[in-house]
């Protein structure tokens, strides 16, 4: 099992029902849905915790939903298969990728998290919606990182 998703619990055949392309988009879609869901305590009050409960039960169910991926063709499969292997430290991972991924997570991610949380405790659109953005485009720039560096590893052979 691969050591960053241990406490995760994730199988290889999780990790293959989790690069199911329906699996990674439908976990991007849940990103605006537990905002609104946030954003309903406005209209719902304490009720808002409803919504908020369904969009994460729906990100722990994801996985289990969609069938398994045993030869990945879609990028967003080889994104996956491409991270898992990273997981596992089996590929390589470039040292510009390393120094931005570490850039995204250490300067990127709290800033974002910072205008994601004051927009969503202020009610404020903007931060909101540009701190959603991106977290997007960072997790979009990092699934194709570990696609390109799946289809490297086909080229050479490392894989099927």
């Amino acid at each position: 099992m691969p050591k960053g998703a241990k406490g995760f619990q994730m199988s290889d055949e999780m990790w293959e029902r989790h690069a199911n392309p329906w699996s990674v988009w439908t976990r991007f879609a849940a990103i605006p849905l537990m905002f609104a869901a946030i954003w309903s305590r406005v209209w719902l009050g304490w009720w808002c915790l409803a919504p908020i409960a369904a969009v994460l039960v729906w990100l722990w169910l994801n996985p289990f939903v969609f069938r398994p991926v045993h030869t990945p063709v879609a990028w967003s499969s080889k994104g996956i298969y491409g991270e898992k292997m990273w997981f596992k430290d089996k590929w390589p991972v470039s040292a510009d990728h390393r120094r931005v991924q570490r850039l995204m997570m250490v300067v990127g991610g709290p800033i974002t998290l910072s205008l994601i949380a004051y927009g969503l405790t202020a009610l404020e659109l903007w931060p909101t919606v540009f701190g959603a953005t991106v977290l997007t485009m960072g997790q979009l720039w990092r699934i194709d990182r570990f696609a390109q560096l799946y289809e490297e590893q086909k080229r050479l052979g490392a894989v099927q």
